[in-house]
This record gives structure tokens, sequence and C-alpha cells, in this order.
């Protein structure tokens, strides 16, 4: 893989993993730099998944941003759930 090919990739990721952390509903207390971790390993594995399914960038995507959900999700319950402003 260029480095063109790994910058793009870094940023799609940091991306994917703003856009599951904003779909996860309530406080995530997790910090910024572990939501783009997640991001980065979410697209990586949905690019995998989908590669042998579909050529298509929209639902390579939504399949991206649903696993970063899911990995920001599980990652805050794993460090002691989540707590809500209320």
């Amino acid at each position: 893989m260029e480095i063109g090919g790994l910058i793009s990739a870094l940023i799609i990721g940091l991306i994917v993993g703003a856009l599951g952390r904003l779909i996860v509903p309530g406080r995530q207390d997790i910090p910024i730099w572990l939501t783009l971790v997640i991001g980065v390993v979410a697209a990586l594995i949905g690019t995998a998944i989908m590669a042998s399914l579909t050529a298509s960038f929209w639902l390579t995507l939504i399949v991206q941003v649903v696993l970063a959900a899911a990995g920001v999700y599980l990652v805050t319950m794993l460090r002691g759930g989540r707590h809500s402003h209320a």
C-alpha cells in the first residue's frame, strides 16, 4: 500500500469513527483518540467484508459506520457504562 492510500484510509477511518460516535445515544465516556482508533478499525473491517459483496462506496460506508457505532458502544460498556445528561 502506498502512502497516499494509507493516508486516505486513515482519514476515512477518522470520519467513520466520528459518525459512529454520533449514532450511539447518550454520552460516551471514552477519549476521542479511542473513538478514532475504533473508526479506523471499523473502516478496515467494513472494507474487507464488503469487498467480496459489492463495489458500492455508499453501502461500504454504511457498514463501516454501523461497525464503528457498535465498537463505540461496546468500548463504552466495557469502560464502565454510559452516562446521560439528566
